[in-house]
């Protein structure tokens, strides 16, 4: 999966008729980085004064910058087979797409915005303005209204919305967004994209329906297994996928809770039908934060429980966001399933270490 993360800083103006002064593309497959593109442009217009306040461009720095013309292919080298992400994403797709317009060029891309996924899936701010909502969950911004200071955001962002996109509703529009090829010729370039490392696999059909969720310590181990049984049922699956995503966890912890709540929530034809433990728990403590390693060097998983009940988990990297209880509840990919992942938790943390349980 490509993600193409934008933002574009304009000269302001009238509709459609704002110039582009400056744009910062991140792509992003859904794990790392692994493109970007960073540039000041020359609209050729002049600047509105309050844009010059808002944004600290002004002509004076442009006048050497290369025009928009200059750096389109680039732009469309970037872009090209990805989903564009960003903040108030009508924006900044008319905007670009005006510009490549006046090059007789048709840009189309299929569009995320960040503003319409934050409201459904970080419900009840009081504003979802960039700025703001990026403070509600602890994501430091630097350079505030220039090209890469937003898009770095916007990044952070998008990864926490595409954690707590339990429906996968982002996945599943990627996946109808891209094309439909014959995935006897993909199984092979599948099993190397898969990562040999502890999360869940997702099996999808055509139109992104989830048909089988796995989990494994190695999930490339995990894929190939699949690939290579030959029971009725295992041809039947890998016969009608249309396509495979998997999400790193890092936590075993993780991996065991998001397994169980994603079964019960896509339902997967090809998983066995499971039932949810009776038996309630009480952990040592009723307020504690379960402190484990991350996805990535620096970042840390959380396990939130508070009231003896399991409230949910996200990642960070940075302290504050473990140390604040309010943004610590807004961060965290809540759960419908209290008392089973209770369970999940108990039985975890009677045989396996995690690096630090902070009490409150």
């Amino acid at each position: 999966m490509k993600y193409a993360v934008i933002d574009i800083e304009t000269t302001g103006g009238n509709f459609n008729e704002e110039g582009i002064t400056e744009v910062a593309i991140h792509l992003f497959d859904g794990r790392d980085v692994t493109d970007s593109f960073i540039s000041l442009i020359n609209p050729e217009k002049e600047i509105q004064p309050f844009v010059v306040q808002l944004t600290g461009i002004n002509n004076k720095m442009l006048r050497n910058a290369p025009k928009f013309h200059e750096v389109a292919k680039r732009i469309v080298e970037i872009t090209e087979g990805s989903i564009l992400v960003a903040h108030n994403a009508s924006f900044d797709y008319r905007v670009l797409k005006n510009e490549f317009s006046r090059l007789g060029y048709n840009l189309e891309l299929p569009t995320l915005c960040t503003v319409e996924l934050s409201k459904k899936l970080i419900p009840d701010q009081e504003t979802y303005s960039l700025g703001k909502l990026c403070r509600a969950i602890g994501i430091p911004i630097s350079d505030r209204h220039r090209a890469n200071g937003d898009a770095l955001a916007a990044l952070k962002l998008f990864e926490v919305l595409l954690q707590k996109d339990q429906e996968m509703e982002i996945v599943k529009k990627t996946i109808k967004e891209g094309n439909a090829r014959d995935l006897s010729d993909r199984l092979l370039r599948i099993l190397d994209d898969v990562p040999d490392e502890s999360g869940l696999i997702y099996f999808h059909r055509y139109n992104g329906d989830v048909l089988y969720v796995g989990k494994g310590q190695n999930m490339k181990k995990h894929v190939n297994q699949i690939f290579l049984r030959t029971n009725k049922t295992h041809l039947a699956l890998v016969k009608e996928m249309q396509s495979l995503t998997y999400e790193v966890t890092g936590s075993e912890l993780i991996s065991r809770l998001k397994y169980q709540e994603e079964v019960l929530i896509h339902r997967p034809r090809y998983n066995k039908k499971r039932s949810l433990p009776g038996k309630k728990v009480k952990f040592g403590h009723e307020n504690m934060v379960l402190v484990d390693r991350g996805r990535s060097p620096g970042e840390k998983s959380v396990v939130l429980i508070e009231d003896n009940r399991y409230r949910g988990f996200g990642y960070t990297d940075l302290a504050n966001q473990i140390n604040n209880t309010e943004i610590l509840r807004t961060l965290v990919t809540r759960s419908k399933y209290h008392e089973s992942q209770n369970v999940i938790i108990k039985e975890y943390l009677s045989s396996h270490r995690v690096e630090r349980i902070i009490r409150f």
